[in-house]
């Protein structure tokens, strides 16, 4: 398993001449979702890259840069019970520190987590790009849990027409229904019992899901009013592809999302509505 930093290195980088290169950008910490994502490039692609960089771009002031999860010799170990070919690990100064230009996607990103966090999203599309720009990947996987980032990075590679394919994988959950998340190890066990109210919200939105709207998210966000130590950022019904908010009765499919903080922790998660 080839390990760098180096940009050239990754770049020249072909081991199987002729077959098709897959990219699973992460930010380390890896869990059973992370790794769900290189499993499936193993299974389409002849070379699986994964790259492992905490993006200092998309951290806001006041969050979680400096305690954000790191374990880089685990993370490897990971990496190469699964067969991936190559990791790359970039580092700030030569990758972000210093940079002039920024890629950034409208639209999509203007509400939901782009109102709440300010920048987030031009700091993620831009080292997305460059990742993409300098692996050159055939396809490139991503983790339908930041839902919002999935829709961003789709429209940035069909606008600046990048020749790669988005492939979005289903969320992870532990067996209580919790989305997996590097962030969760931030969570205490009282914490972790709270944190269930977001897919516990989400199934009452999914079980009430007759293509009305309104009724889907009143649903959801009583699920959030019962439960303590829950300050919730966001709870709505969206359009899959517009992320605009739904409403009224008559919709086929749509998205239920939420972002709440329990604790200190910041979480998001979501699940597709759709009928029958």
């Amino acid at each position: 398993m080839l390990i760098t930093t180096d940009i050239a290195a990754i770049r020249g980088w072909r081991p199987n001449a002729g077959q098709p290169v897959g990219l699973v950008p992460t930010m380390g910490a890896l869990h059973a979702g992370h790794l769900s994502l290189v499993e499936a490039a193993r299974a389409a692609c002849g070379s699986v890259v994964t790259s492992v960089f905490v993006n200092p771009l998309q951290f806001g002031p006041g969050e979680d840069l400096d305690s954000y999860p790191r374990d880089l010799p685990g993370d490897l170990e990971r990496l190469r019970d699964t067969g991936v070919d190559a990791v790359f690990t970039p580092r700030v100064e030569t990758f972000t520190a210093k940079l002039l230009t920024t890629v950034s996607v409208a639209g999509v990103t203007d509400g939901l987590e782009g109102a709440a966090r300010p920048g987030h999203f031009a700091g993620v599309t831009t080292v997305v790009a460059k990742l993409l720009h300098v692996v050159g990947p055939d396809l490139a996987y991503f983790g339908e849990k930041d839902f919002q980032q999935l829709a961003a990075i789709r429209r940035m590679v069909r606008d600046l027409d990048i020749p790669v394919e988005i492939v979005g994988m289903p969320i992870v959950r532990d067996a209580d229904g919790l989305a997996l998340s590097s962030r969760n190890a931030y969570l205490s066990d009282a914490e972790r019992l709270r944190a269930l109210r977001l897919s516990h919200a989400l199934r009452a939105a999914a079980g009430a899901w007759t293509g009305d709207a309104d009724r889907a998210r009143a649903e959801m966000r009583a699920v959030l009013r019962d439960g303590e130590g829950i300050v919730v950022d966001y709870a709505d019904v969206v359009d899959e592809h517009t992320l605009a908010a739904l409403s009224g009765d008559g919709h086929t499919r749509a998205r239920a999302v939420v972002a709440a903080r329990v604790g200190r922790t910041r979480l998001i998660d979501n699940c597709r509505l759709e009928v029958g």
